[in-house]
């Protein structure tokens, strides 16, 4: 347990060529066949992720599960604040999702004093039809994509909306640009009345542990705001993880 904890904290530390299996057995004191087989494990478990093109290991997204099975973590703790300054500067519902059972699902909200809206709080979401869900899969390992998406080998991805992405190289071009200005966009593709954005809480190794999110109609919420609220969204999450100021109109 102890040498798995340590290969574990070894990983997250890694970077580039640190992660490889030979880079983490002599960083954690372990010979190589030992820090195979427990990497081995780890893998199976999900909690990391082996990149055989490179030879590294990351964290896996089973750790993000993990993260995300109780409302009482402090993460959900010191968001709720921040969610309120975010609704209030938006003029929106603003909310913060975790992954549980490999499915992304609404644990805080907070909405605009203005803003009648539907609540979304303990609601499950599609992973590629919302801005929260593309976040999450713009920000983890390229390798865990068809895990969080479950999508089978040469499967379209589920249609809700005529604007939902069914392509998976749809959906990977747009995970390019989400990578490239840090939030996602939504526009109807999982509920047609729903737009949104997302943007990333990371940790200090840069894996994503949550999402914030600003959602609202599309009379109010339309294409000339998202930079505004890309930007907001953004803030938030660094806010969450005390590492930014908080967000304002």
């Amino acid at each position: 347990m102890e040498r798995a904890a340590a290969l574990l904290r070894a990983v997250a530390a890694a970077t580039g060529s640190a992660g490889s299996a030979t880079a983490l057995a002599a960083t954690v004191g372990l010979n190589r066949t030992t820090t195979w087989r427990i990497l081995t494990t780890l893998e199976h478990e999900r909690l990391v992720t082996h990149d055989p093109e490179t030879g590294t290991y990351t964290l896996g997204f089973g750790l993000i599960d993990l993260a995300g099975q109780a409302d009482g973590v402090a993460l959900v703790r010191s968001a709720r604040v921040v969610l309120q300054q975010l609704a209030a500067a938006a003029r929106e519902t603003a909310a913060l999702a975790v992954v549980r059972g490999g499915a992304l699902t609404y644990v805080a909200e907070s909405t605009a004093d203005t803003v009648v809206a539907a609540g979304w709080q303990g609601r499950e979401v599609a992973i590629h039809a919302t801005s929260t869900g593309k976040v999450l899969l713009a920000f983890s390992h390229p390798a865990e994509l068809r895990v969080l998406l479950r999508l089978p080998q040469g499967s379209r991805l589920p249609r809700y909306t005529p604007a939902t992405i069914t392509s998976l190289a749809t959906l990977e071009k747009e995970l390019a640009l989400t990578r490239e200005r840090g939030y996602a966009v939504c526009r109807g593709e999982f509920e047609s009345t729903a737009w949104g954005v997302s943007a990333p809480v990371l940790d200090l190794a840069g894996h994503p542990v949550a999402v914030v999110s600003v959602w609202g109609p599309s009379e109010r919420l339309g294409e000339d705001r998202f930079e505004e609220l890309g930007a907001m969204a953004i803030a938030a999450a660094a806010e969450i993880t005390g590492r930014g100021a908080s967000p304002s109109a």
